[in-house]
Protein backbone atom coordinates (compact mmCIF):
# COMPACT_ATOMS: atom_id res chain seq x y z
CA UNK A 1 0.00 0.00 0.00
CA UNK A 2 1.64 3.60 -1.09
CA UNK A 3 1.27 6.01 1.89
CA UNK A 4 0.21 9.35 1.41
CA UNK A 5 1.90 12.45 0.02
CA UNK A 6 2.89 14.23 2.78
CA UNK A 7 1.47 17.31 1.94
CA UNK A 8 -2.03 16.08 2.30
CA UNK A 9 -0.83 14.18 5.28
CA UNK A 10 -0.44 17.55 6.84
CA UNK A 11 -2.95 19.28 6.10
CA UNK A 12 -5.15 16.11 6.88
CA UNK A 13 -3.23 16.53 10.48
CA UNK A 14 -3.85 20.54 10.79
CA UNK A 15 -7.45 19.84 10.34
CA UNK A 16 -7.58 16.77 12.84
CA UNK A 17 -6.03 18.73 15.57
CA UNK A 18 -8.38 22.06 14.38
CA UNK A 19 -11.02 20.04 14.68
CA UNK A 20 -9.92 18.86 18.33
CA UNK A 21 -10.27 22.38 19.75
CA UNK A 22 -6.60 22.48 19.55
CA UNK A 23 -4.10 24.70 17.30
CA UNK A 24 -1.56 23.42 14.58
CA UNK A 25 0.53 25.36 12.84
CA UNK A 26 3.48 24.27 9.56
CA UNK A 27 6.42 25.63 11.03
CA UNK A 28 8.30 24.86 8.25
CA UNK A 29 7.26 23.05 4.84
CA UNK A 30 9.37 20.37 3.19
CA UNK A 31 9.06 18.03 0.39
CA UNK A 32 5.59 17.96 -0.45
CA UNK A 33 5.74 14.37 -1.81
CA UNK A 34 7.77 12.12 0.62
CA UNK A 35 9.37 14.84 3.35
CA UNK A 36 9.56 13.36 6.90
CA UNK A 37 7.67 15.20 9.40
CA UNK A 38 8.43 15.94 12.93
CA UNK A 39 5.02 17.16 15.40
CA UNK A 40 5.97 19.04 18.51
CA UNK A 41 3.39 19.17 20.51
CA UNK A 42 3.49 22.59 22.81
CA UNK A 43 2.07 21.57 26.55
CA UNK A 44 2.65 24.81 28.28
CA UNK A 45 4.98 27.64 28.74
CA UNK A 46 8.43 26.27 27.37
CA UNK A 47 7.44 22.61 27.59
CA UNK A 48 6.98 20.38 24.68
CA UNK A 49 6.70 17.06 23.27
CA UNK A 50 8.68 16.25 20.31
CA UNK A 51 6.87 13.06 17.73
CA UNK A 52 9.49 11.38 15.05
CA UNK A 53 8.66 9.17 12.22
CA UNK A 54 10.27 5.58 12.64
CA UNK A 55 9.22 2.04 10.59
CA UNK A 56 8.17 -0.78 12.36
CA UNK A 57 9.31 -4.40 12.47
CA UNK A 58 7.24 -4.72 9.28
CA UNK A 59 7.87 -1.45 7.82
CA UNK A 60 4.51 0.52 9.07
CA UNK A 61 5.15 3.97 9.81
CA UNK A 62 5.18 4.51 13.82
CA UNK A 63 5.89 7.68 15.41
CA UNK A 64 8.26 7.76 18.71
CA UNK A 65 8.90 10.10 21.43
CA UNK A 66 11.61 11.81 21.15
CA UNK A 67 12.75 11.78 25.00
CA UNK A 68 10.67 9.82 27.24
CA UNK A 69 9.35 12.63 28.78
CA UNK A 70 8.90 16.20 27.89
CA UNK A 71 11.20 18.51 27.65
CA UNK A 72 12.13 22.46 27.19
CA UNK A 73 11.01 23.86 23.87
CA UNK A 74 14.08 25.81 23.00
CA UNK A 75 15.76 21.80 23.43
CA UNK A 76 13.22 20.52 21.25
CA UNK A 77 13.90 23.52 19.01
CA UNK A 78 17.43 23.26 18.75
CA UNK A 79 17.00 19.53 18.27
CA UNK A 80 14.65 20.32 14.83
CA UNK A 81 17.51 22.94 13.45
CA UNK A 82 19.78 19.97 13.03
CA UNK A 83 17.47 17.48 11.39
CA UNK A 84 16.39 19.84 9.39
CA UNK A 85 20.32 20.98 8.43
CA UNK A 86 20.83 17.12 7.63
CA UNK A 87 17.28 16.99 5.77
CA UNK A 88 16.18 19.86 3.94
CA UNK A 89 12.91 18.16 3.26
CA UNK A 90 11.93 17.80 6.65
CA UNK A 91 8.37 19.34 7.49
CA UNK A 92 7.52 20.65 10.91
CA UNK A 93 4.45 20.68 12.56
CA UNK A 94 3.57 22.71 15.83
CA UNK A 95 0.45 21.47 17.96
CA UNK A 96 -0.53 23.91 20.92
CA UNK A 97 -2.26 21.61 23.33
CA UNK A 98 -2.18 21.29 27.43
CA UNK A 99 -4.35 17.73 26.92
CA UNK A 100 -0.63 16.88 25.24
CA UNK A 101 -3.28 15.14 22.24
CA UNK A 102 -0.85 14.80 18.85
CA UNK A 103 -3.75 14.06 16.77
CA UNK A 104 -1.34 10.97 14.94
CA UNK A 105 -3.02 7.84 13.92
CA UNK A 106 -0.21 5.54 13.30
CA UNK A 107 0.81 3.77 16.80
CA UNK A 108 3.37 5.98 19.23
CA UNK A 109 5.77 4.54 21.15
CA UNK A 110 8.15 6.05 23.63
CA UNK A 111 12.00 5.69 23.02
CA UNK A 112 14.61 6.05 25.64
CA UNK A 113 17.17 8.16 24.68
Amino acid sequence: MSELKTKFWVDALVRRADTGLASAYVIRRGDEDAGAVLVKVVLARDLAQLYVPARDGEGERIWTVFRPVPAGEADIDAYCRRRIEDDPDIWLVEIEDRGGRHFLTEPVESAAR
